[in-house]
């Protein structure tokens, strides 16, 4: 019987597909960084580095979304999903946040491909990875929404990074290098100058 109404859940609230960043603190009060993979005003998918048990308390906070508390109802090896706790209100709001992340992400989409990747004059640039340590790396090439990185270094897939003093996540690994995407899009006057190094 307990089942139904999560399937009720399911069918009444469509999951979005996001990319939203942010954190999350378990019950014995650990912090860890997160990406929200996927979302419904009931529920979302996280890709975090420490999953916490079955059944237990969560508080994340979101980018554009803030504070969302529920509990964890599957583990997996990347993350867990969780439900969100919240009022019929709240949910309503949600449900017009993730309405609109979904339409800006269709809208950022076509921006990124008319913003065509390019190659800085100065290629030189440090990242500093989630642990403190900065590490130097070549721009192979940038658009607004993220670059290319050349490094003998590879982070983890989906580690929050600062290319400069940019903030983005590891989206790609490949030999000799990764793929970063920018938490926001940059604005083309600065792009490069928040980008590389001296």
């Amino acid at each position: 019987m307990l089942d139904l109404p999560q399937d009720d859940e399911r069918r009444r609230f469509q999951r979005v597909r996001v990319n939203l960043l942010g954190r999350y603190m378990l019950a014995d009060r650990r912090e860890f960084p997160c990406q929200v993979v996927n979302m419904s005003p009931g529920g979302m998918a996280i890709v975090a580095p420490v999953s916490g048990a079955e059944g237990e308390r969560v508080v994340a906070y979101i980018d554009h979304l803030g504070r969302i508390e529920g509990t964890i109802v599957r583990v997996h090896p990347n993350g867990f999903a969780m439900t969100i706790a919240a009022t019929a209100r709240k949910r309503e709001k949600l449900a017009a946040q993730l309405t609109w992340l979904a339409n800006r992400h269709l809208l950022g989409s076509a921006e990124d491909r008319r913003h065509e990747r390019l190659e800085p004059k100065n290629s030189r640039a440090t990242v500093t990875l989630p642990d403190g340590t900065s590490i130097a790396c070549r721009i192979v090439d940038l658009s607004l929404s993220g670059a290319a990185v050349a490094s003998d270094t590879q982070p983890e897939m989906g580690a929050l990074v600062m290319l400069g003093k940019v903030q983005g996540r590891v989206v790609r690994r490949v030999e000799g290098g990764f793929a970063v995407e920018f938490t926001r899009l940059q604005h083309p006057d600065s792009l490069e100058e928040n980008v590389t190094g001296p």
